[in-house]
């Protein structure tokens, strides 16, 4: 029985030491196997790091393989989320160059008829009486820039009317994006202003003395009603009337979109009134403006005197507050970082903020680049023969953005480009102004293109679809369907130029629209401003 004990010891003892020793041999096996992974890792980064540097003695071989690496870094971004443009603009330069439109659309109207033509016609909706006793002055802050403040303007005359109040033409807010200090006799023709709107509303150009006194030559003094916005006609009447009664004289500022959308039709007619025909720009601005769209009109010899004008938003304040990225790596990154802290202080590190550039682009949230402007044009069916005008502020980093954009279109026109240093000097620093000149030859071309939305644009389409016959004669690019296209390098002219031609036909089928109840006057002005030709003559017929 011991020896029997002894011998099963002795094998137990054995099988522990096998177990030890593979158990050994395992853990030597595997430090060889990291050793070996991290020796392989080693070699493919020295292989790497090999290709770039013979790629980058070759010259271009280098951009090839960095672009080769963002192309998959950015592979698991959706479709549109990475600035890509200047590589499709490479990919398509040599076709787009090779490209000419004919016939050239300028000359052949692509804007077909729908129905019956539409009119101007304001006085169907005005009530002419003579005006009872004034209950009081009001006096607004427009803000904003020019048509911001067009539409507080428009909206201080209705809301005058709703209160049968006297209007003190409005002040303007020195905002601190456009800092322009110009009063509104500087961009608006003050008396012609007046004397349109004599019959329908007072207006006059500054407080009456005993009424200063009484507050102690202080505006500042005079109650500030702070009306919310889109406030209807109801909430004049109930809350601020009893005050203008009391006092003589109530404040509102600032006084931006104050009125709602739907109001009586005395008073929708009032607004239409106040800004096809009241509000003409100041003898200055006229005189220049008009003798800029004739030099357009000359310059444009090579599609019968038309042209195509661009209201390009790419300037800084605009790259900055949309929160997008280009192609400007971290330095412009950078850039637009000290540009937000300079104009919205804090703004965009509040808690809870969140900011998300490649959504941003996705969903077509991003200003348009010139070179994204130009390729779209071109695809759209406008060569290089077609006079350009490109209304905008200074655009950022333009040496680099507006090369491109030149390249497409050499016939490309600024207001800097069309006036002498001399003729401009008077509107030097006036934001308001210089974009008064930009509104008018955008109002006069026979295209208006549209990069992002904002007050300037649509007031345009709607003004240009009062002159139009109704049509806006604009073109709204579609920017979720563009960053889709431009993300895509090995895309081929001719499918997207087929999607830039649909595009466009799709602004063209929506050029006439009617106004729906909660949507603007200013943008629509079918049917409050206008009626149907048959309509319209005879109205005219019955007043003579």
């Amino acid at each position: 029985m011991q020896v029997a004990a002894a011998a099963a010891s002795m094998r137990g003892t054995e099988t522990v030491g096998a177990k030890s020793a593979a158990r050994r041999l395992s853990r030597v096996l595997v430090g060889r196997r990291r050793r070996a992974a991290v020796l392989l890792l080693a070699l493919a980064y020295a292989a790497a790091m090999l290709m770039l540097t013979i790629g980058g003695s070759e010259g271009s071989g280098s951009s090839g393989v960095v672009a080769g690496v963002l192309r998959r870094g950015a592979q698991s971004a959706p479709p549109g989320s990475v600035y890509r443009s200047h590589l499709v603009f490479e990919r398509l330069l040599p076709e787009m160059r090779a490209f000419a439109s004919r016939p050239n659309p300028l000359v052949t109207s692509q804007y077909k008829k729908f129905g019956k033509q539409w009119e101007p016609c304001i006085s169907k909706g005005l009530i002419h009486s003579e005006l009872p006793p004034s209950n009081g002055f009001l006096i607004v802050e427009a803000n904003g820039g020019l048509n911001q403040q067009r539409i507080s303007i428009c909206d201080a005359i209705a809301v005058a009317k709703i209160l049968n109040a006297t209007l003190v033409t409005p002040a303007f807010h020195l905002n601190s994006v456009w800092r322009d200090s110009s009063k509104f006799g500087d961009i608006f023709d003050e008396d012609h202003f007046i004397e349109s709107l004599r019959k329908y509303v007072r207006v006059v150009k500054d407080l009456p003395e005993d009424v200063f006194l009484r507050f102690n030559h202080n505006i500042s003094i005079i109650p500030n009603m702070r009306t919310k916005a889109f406030s209807p006609p109801s909430y004049y009447l109930q809350h601020v009337l009893p005050k203008l009664l009391e006092l003589g004289a109530v404040r509102i500022a600032p006084f931006s979109n104050r009125l709602a959308h739907s109001v009586p039709m005395n008073i929708q007619a009032l607004r239409c009134l106040t800004n096809y025909k009241a509000l003409r720009f100041s003898e200055p601005i006229r005189i220049l403006a008009d003798n800029m769209v004739d030099r357009m009109i000359k310059r444009s010899f090579l599609s019968g005197g038309k042209y195509v004008s661009v209201h390009l938003r790419f300037e800084e304040d605009m790259v900055a507050f949309s929160c997008c990225n280009y192609d400007g790596g971290s330095t412009e990154n950078n850039a637009m970082e000290n540009a937000r802290e300079r104009s919205w202080r804090g703004k965009f590190h509040r808690p809870g903020r969140v900011i998300n550039p490649e959504a941003n682009r996705r969903n077509g949230r991003c200003p348009l680049t010139p070179l994204e402007v130009g390729m779209m044009l071109r695809g759209m069916g406008f060569d290089n023969t077609t006079s350009l005008y490109v209304a905008s502020g200074k655009i950022y980093n333009a040496e680099k953005y507006m090369t491109p954009l030149r390249r497409l279109f050499p016939f490309l026109q600024t207001k800097h480009a069309l006036v002498t240093p001399e003729e401009l000097a008077q509107f030097k620093g006036h934001s308001s102004r210089l974009a008064a000149l930009d509104y008018t030859i955008c109002l006069h071309s026979e295209v208006f293109v549209m990069t992002q939305g904002s007050n300037f644009p649509h007031f345009l389409m709607g003004h240009r679809r009062y002159m139009y016959g109704g049509h806006a004669k604009t073109i709204k690019p579609d920017k979720r369907k563009l960053v889709q296209l431009f993300d895509n390098p090995n895309i081929r002219w001719d499918r997207f130029k087929h999607h830039m031609q649909d595009m466009r036909r799709h602004s063209e089928m929506k050029g006439f629209a009617l106004r729906k109840p909660q949507e603007s006057i200013y943008t629509l002005p079918m049917p409050d401003c206008m009626c149907q030709q048959a309509e319209a003559r005879s109205r005219d017929t019955a007043r003579s």
